[in-house]
């Protein structure tokens, strides 16, 4: 009964910054490698970034490298994703995501996350 829940989207304009958060509840949180993936409209869903169990390794896709900072908090069972100098074409609805399929940050398929949670919308503005 793994639950996880995002939050902190929104409306951002070019060139500013969002923190979104993912709340893991249901099964033991350092467990998973955590990833995040976002998915603009009417495209499938794109991975971002991802964290190891214990937070040491971290893996991202190269659009966002040097922008987009993942990192997690195992006491409270949280995911984070830190996104600097957003972009219009950061626009997507973000998911968390939990790795069922290794400890490793560097599975950039879907296919390797089997728990999701819901989304939250992140609308870049210019």
């Amino acid at each position: 009964q793994v639950q996880l829940k995002e939050s902190g989207g929104g409306l951002v304009q070019t060139g500013g910054s969002l923190r979104l958060s993912c709340a893991v509840s249901g099964r033991s949180f350092s467990v998973y490698s955590m990833g995040w993936f976002r998915q603009p409209l009417g495209k499938e869903r794109q991975f971002v970034g991802a964290i190891d169990w214990t937070g040491e390794r971290t893996y991202y896709t190269d659009s966002v490298k040097g922008r987009f900072t993942i990192s997690r908090d195992n006491d409270q069972n949280m995911a984070y994703l830190q996104m600097n100098n957003l972009e219009t074409e950061n626009t997507a609805v973000y998911y968390c995501s939990a790795n069922t399929a290794a400890n490793s940050p560097y599975n950039t398929s879907v296919d390797n996350y089997a728990l999701w949670g819901q989304g939250t919308q992140v609308t870049g503005s210019s």
